[in-house]
């Protein structure tokens, strides 16, 4: 202080003033310098006592946590919160919280519909970027959720910090969470979808499990599917002490309508696997991204590839007229159409390639098995194949007895719900059914006794035609008298006749549409192949005679030659003419001259003949007559005169024969 005294004093300042200013400045800035410094050893030593775990709305983790956060008193009864009707999370389950608000004349039946749907519930959710204090199993959470992109609107993030010297207290929640999760969970499959633009898979939703009894194929079928893909997801070591690649494909195959996507959807809520579906004919799909995005598939899931017949054709019609290759016959795509650059050589390196994932079960649906490539549904890439035919007398007759059930023959006494068939009661599928909340209401389906069900089912199998019909078909009849049995059963007859017509009505437009069609395109054909051939000989007749104006030229060109010749040979005379280069100048020109002008004029004539059809055949006459003049005898003088026609000159050559004396 002391040294910085002595240096400003000689400045004239005001040295006390500027001395109490330095004081300040040191003094505060000690004072700040020192309050970082213990906040900062504070946050230090505080945070050596926190273990924090984070977690990403990515992957399944942040799910549990926040299903089990939703069921935490204390989370209902945040302080600073946010009030949505959104209450239905990514898994597709309900997270209502204590703090949830409903109305005080709360009805019996809390899923009435009011006006076609369901009454809405306030809840309370805790707001972003907040902490939230919460006591779990004697400590105490603090939780945090932010957005990790918040310019886009999703990725969310969780964060728990808690004070504890070991993590076995977030091991433990974490486990908890989980096992409460998937036992809310564990009547829905999850479906993601394949998303071309960024090669990643984007959540799609969680549907209901559909139970395996509801799909009706031939006797023996669901069994084989099921026990195959159990031996298989079991199999593992078995297929790695062998070096065969821990993979196992499905090919199901048949006509529209038939059941396979119904049971790829049982299959998954039985096996408990999530569904990820790729559509191969999808806008932006290409070999790498199909390759980036099998690469990143689970190991232990059901990937399914739907409409494989209709992968590389590049139309809307998956009938019997579709060929399966690309319009025009060649095999190269068309990025203007739809974006897809998918190759087969692409779909099969993906499939059973070195970066393909494994442990997965692949199914894939066909209409059409004849057009796919035989490497394609060989043994390692479809090992079981599976036809869908259309409905047969046996399977109407259990399609009707899963839409009417029968009385149960020992029903519980405070049980009000229908039961399903006594045949339904061992199967394994039923395990995994959702306990039925809603009460029974005025339009239930009717329940008739056992014997009666079987003798309509009976009735109404007798009265479908054996393969004729498809699943689908019978089943939206039977949809539209799901309240009518024994009048469904009585009507079945016309339905059948309605269908019948309708199909040839159908068959018939599509006759005729065809037709149409192809005679549009015929006559498309004629008249481009008309105006080919005249344009072809057009072309011809323009070619004929360009070529016979070039030989008349060649023709001219070559007796001017041959005649200057003989006229040097024989005349007498110099070997010089005299021509004229103005109106009265002469000028002496050489016989080579001679010969280049007489081509100068050829090549000139030959340029203007190729400006214009219109002026080959004036060109062509004015050769022919300059041929006719060259026909004349050349005698011993030749006169060249030269004349000038706008900014062009044209030489003329005359021979005159003298007679001898």
């Amino acid at each position: 202080m002391d040294t910085l005294k002595n240096m400003l004093s000689p400045l004239g300042m005001n040295t006390n003033a500027l001395q109490d200013t330095l004081k300040l400045v040191v003094i505060g800035g000690t004072v700040e310098t020192a309050r970082r410094i213990s906040v900062s050893a504070w946050n230090g030593f505080v945070d050596s006592f926190f273990l924090t775990a984070h977690f990403s709305q990515e992957d399944y983790p942040y799910d549990w946590l926040m299903h089990w956060l939703s069921k935490q008193p204390a989370w209902g009864r945040s302080r600073e919160f946010e009030i949505t009707t959104r209450t239905v999370s990514r898994s597709g389950i309900t997270q209502s919280t204590t703090g949830d608000l409903d109305e005080e004349d709360v009805d019996e039946d809390e899923d009435a519909l009011i006006h076609g749907r369901k009454k809405r519930k306030v809840a309370f959710i805790p707001s972003l970027d907040t902490t939230h204090t919460i006591y779990y199993r004697g400590h105490w959470l603090r939780i945090t959720r932010t957005k990790r992109y918040p310019d886009y609107g999703h990725g969310a993030a969780l964060k728990i910090s808690v004070v504890a010297r070991s993590n076995d207290i977030l091991k433990k929640l974490v486990l908890e969470a989980k096992r409460e999760y998937e036992k809310d969970a564990e009547h829905r499959v999850h479906i993601f979808m394949a998303d071309t633009t960024y090669a990643c898979w984007r959540w799609n939703g969680a549907r209901q499990k559909r139970p395996l009894s509801s799909i009706v194929l031939q006797p023996g079928v669901k069994d084989m599917l099921l026990a195959d893909c159990k031996d298989f997801l079991a199999s593992e070591d078995w297929y790695a002490e062998r070096g065969i690649p821990f993979r196992r494909g499905y090919l199901l195959h048949g006509v529209p309508g038939s059941g396979k996507t119904s049971l790829i959807h049982s299959l998954a809520g039985e096996l408990g696997l999530d569904i990820y579906v790729v559509s191969l004919s999808s806008k932006g799909m290409s070999d790498n991204t199909l390759t980036t995005l099998m690469s990143h598939v689970p190991s232990r899931c059901i990937l399914l590839l739907e409409d494989l017949d209709a992968a590389f054709t590049r139309s809307v019609s998956r009938d019997s007229s579709s060929t399966g290759v690309p319009l025009g016959g060649t095999t190269t795509t068309n990025n203007e159409s739809d974006g897809s650059t998918l190759s087969l050589s692409g779909l099969l390196n993906s499939l059973d390639g070195v970066a393909a994932a494994e442990g997965r079960l692949l199914f894939a649906t066909t209409n059409h098995i004849e057009r796919l490539d035989p490497a394609l549904s060989r043994p390692g890439r479809m090992d079981v194949w599976v036809n869908f035919t259309h409905a047969t007398r046996w399977q109407a007759e259990g399609i009707f007895k899963c839409f009417f059930p029968s009385k149960p023959k020992n029903p519980p006494v405070d049980s009000a719900e229908t039961s399903s068939p006594a045949d339904e009661k061992t199967d394994v599928s039923q395990k995994n059914l959702p306990v039925p909340k809603r009460k029974a209401s005025g339009h239930t389906i009717p329940v008739l006794e056992e014997a009666e069900i079987a003798e309509l089912a009976k009735r109404f199998a007798d009265t479908i035609p054996e393969n004729e019909l498809s699943v689908a078909s019978l089943q939206g009849y039977l949809l539209k008298n799901k309240l009518r049995p024994r009048e469904c059963v009585d009507e079945v007859g016309e339905w059948v006749i309605q269908e019948r017509e309708m199909r040839e009505k159908l068959k018939k437009e599509k006759a005729e549409r065809e037709a149409k069609e192809k005679k549009e395109a015929e006559e498309k054909e004629r008249k481009e192949k008309e105006e080919r051939l005249a344009k072809e000989l057009e072309e011809k007749e323009i070619k004929e005679k360009l070529e016979k104006k070039e030989r008349a030229k060649a023709k001219k060109v070559h007796r001017v030659e041959a005649s200057l010749k003989l006229d040097s040979a024989n005349s007498s005379t110099s070997n010089t003419v005299i021509g004229s280069s103005g109106p009265n100048t002469p000028t002496e020109v050489t016989l080579p001259a001679v010969v280049a002008a007489v081509k100068c004029e050829s090549s000139s004539s030959s340029s203007e003949s190729d400006s214009s059809n219109g002026g080959i055949e004036a060109d062509t006459e004015e050769s022919i007559t300059s041929e006719e003049e060259l026909e004349k005898p050349i005698g011993g003088s030749i006169n060249v005169v030269t004349k000038e026609v706008g900014k062009e000159k044209w030489v003329a050559v005359k021979g005159q024969l003298e007679a001898s004396d």
